[in-house]
């Protein structure tokens, strides 16, 4: 019994298992797939066939004796198909392709009824198709993601400028431009009108890296995905517009200032929050998110204080989530040092008269606001756990704000042999961590001992006492410096820190920030208004 041979229509291109193209896989109804780049055919079944090129000699004839019509379907004219070397017979059409002598070397054939393609003839080594049209140089070469495309606008476009295709859809797009890069680079402009699909935009932008300055990329209006899909519609002024609209390629990370007006114009946003104290506020514009800050001193100058007032300051004024990490202490004397703030006395101290209520109501304000997150670093403090903890206080905990206390023990915690080198790794991922995460990150950093006195007694602070190498400077968004002299007899002055911003990326303002006075009845460190 005969039955009627059913002919398979094409439903869209995917991609192609085999050679890994992303859309040079056709599929049809019937559920078979031919892929146009490496030329396998796989039935219904999952039966694959790899298919080799078929000699031309046959297809040579059918195309020599097939005429170049129009392409009624597509509203392509016979003037363009001749132009082209398009022929048409009653089940097939013929796109021609010529190797670089200019001798016809390959057909690509479409079947009519199915849009299926194959190829015929030695393709490996063929131009693009249309190259042959046109010769070297001109004002303005156009380049299409299919024949049909290149055939569609070169019609719209009145047969002003070349119009050339690349030969195997958008996977192979960088390829095909790069072995005739010298033909295509002879053009003053290089006009990508690829399709409006993913898989095009990503074609389009390699070969524009490739060409540089001189390509403009024109995009498709919503609904149209091709040149072919405008001409179907007959909006050939619409496409023309589009052409001339094409945008001046730019490489990632090059920005256009003219482009720029909305952001410009708009006012400066100012910090989340600023520091305790106004005179450094004076000079760095406030505490931003994405910041780096870096807080330098020597031993036991009050580095730490200054950090916790700054972490007090942020909870009272902010709703954000803060993570402290202070890896000299435990976490007992990093809550009940923080609570002593709110308490408003030093009731990390094993003298001070507290109170249950006082007690309950300091820990209410702090820890038991659920903003706080403390870092208990029993066990290792190596880089990779410093990095890890603080990448899940920012992205699973929401911390808007990270301290931590100090980057040198990091050093020392872990498995070192160059401390400049070490300090290099440390600075690099956290300045990674930063711009990752968008978090602001306080640190704290040992300085080098001058050579002359101390700063243990009252030495000025400078980027270039700063321990190990100079990424600690060259990395961190703001350079704060506490001077003291911890061994004045005075009292007045052995509790007085001077701040000094040594460095600031934001507003380049830098030196005397004003001095901060410690209260040892109060455990709080406050500013002297007047001297500011």
């Amino acid at each position: 019994m005969l039955t009627k041979q059913r002919t398979s229509k094409f439903l869209k291109h995917i991609a192609c298992p085999n050679c890994g193209s992303s859309d040079g896989n056709a599929l049809h109804d019937d559920g078979h797939t031919y892929c146009h780049v490496c030329h396998t055919y796989t039935d219904g079944d999952g039966v694959i066939t790899k298919r080799e090129i078929k000699p031309m000699n046959k297809d040579l004839e059918f195309y020599d004796n097939a005429t170049s019509t129009a392409i009624a379907d597509r509203n392509i004219s016979s003037a363009v198909c001749l132009k082209y070397g398009v022929k048409q017979d009653v089940n097939k059409h013929y796109y021609p392709y010529f190797d670089n002598d200019g001798v016809l070397s390959a057909i690509k054939i479409r079947l009519v009824s199915s849009k299926a393609f194959s190829i015929a003839g030695e393709f490996g080594s063929t131009m693009l198709f249309g190259q042959n049209c046109f010769p070297k140089g001109g004002r303005f070469l156009t380049i299409c993601e299919g024949e049909l495309d290149a055939l569609s606008a070169f019609q719209m476009m009145g047969a002003k400028y070349p119009v050339i295709s690349i030969r195997n859809g958008a996977s192979a797009a960088l390829k095909d431009c790069k072995a005739q890069y010298e033909y295509i680079d002879s053009f003053e402009n290089i006009v990508l009108s690829f399709d409006g699909d993913e898989a095009g935009q990503r074609a389009m932008q390699s070969v524009a890296e490739l060409f540089g300055g001189k390509v403009k990329m024109m995009k498709m209006r919503t609904g149209l995905k091709d040149a072919s899909d405008y001409l179907k519609i007959k909006a050939d002024k619409e496409f023309v517009d589009d052409w001339w609209r094409a945008e001046q390629y730019v490489p990632d990370g090059i920005i256009q200032g003219s482009t720029l007006w909305e952001m410009v114009s708009k006012p400066i946003d100012k910090a989340e929050v600023d520091y305790p104290y106004a005179g450094i506020n004076k000079l760095t514009y406030g505490i931003r998110k994405g910041e780096l800050v870096m807080i330098t001193a020597g031993s036991g100058l009050g580095k730490s204080q200054f950090l916790r007032e700054i972490v007090w300051h942020i909870l009272s004024k902010t709703e954000d989530n803060i993570g402290m990490m202070f890896l000299e202490e435990g976490v007992r004397k990093t809550a009940r040092s923080l609570m002593s703030l709110a308490a408003n006395k030093p009731i990390h101290l094993p003298d001070v008269d507290v109170s249950p209520e006082e007690l309950k109501d300091a820990f209410d304000r702090t820890l038991g606001t659920n903003r706080l997150y403390l870092f208990d670093h029993f066990g290792s403090s190596s880089l990779d756990n410093i990095v890890n903890r603080v990448r899940y206080m920012a992205k699973g905990l929401n911390c808007g704000y990270v301290v931590l206390d100090h980057i040198s023990i990091i050093v020392s915690g872990g498995d070192v042999g160059d401390e400049r080198k070490a300090l290099d790794a440390i600075m690099t991922r956290l300045r990674m961590l930063v711009q990752e995460t968008g978090i602001s990150l306080l640190c704290v950093s040992h300085l080098k001992r001058p050579e002359s006195k101390g700063h243990e007694e009252g030495a000025s602070t400078s980027l270039a006492q700063l321990r190990g190498s100079g990424s600690i400077a060259q990395l961190s968004d703001i350079v704060i410096g506490l001077e003291r002299n911890g061994q004045a007899t005075d009292m007045i002055e052995r509790n007085t820190t001077h701040v000094r911003v040594l460095k600031n990326r934001f507003s380049g303002y830098t030196g005397g920030a004003g001095d901060l006075l410690y209260n040892p009845s109060t455990g709080r460190m406050l500013e002297i208004q007047e001297t500011i």
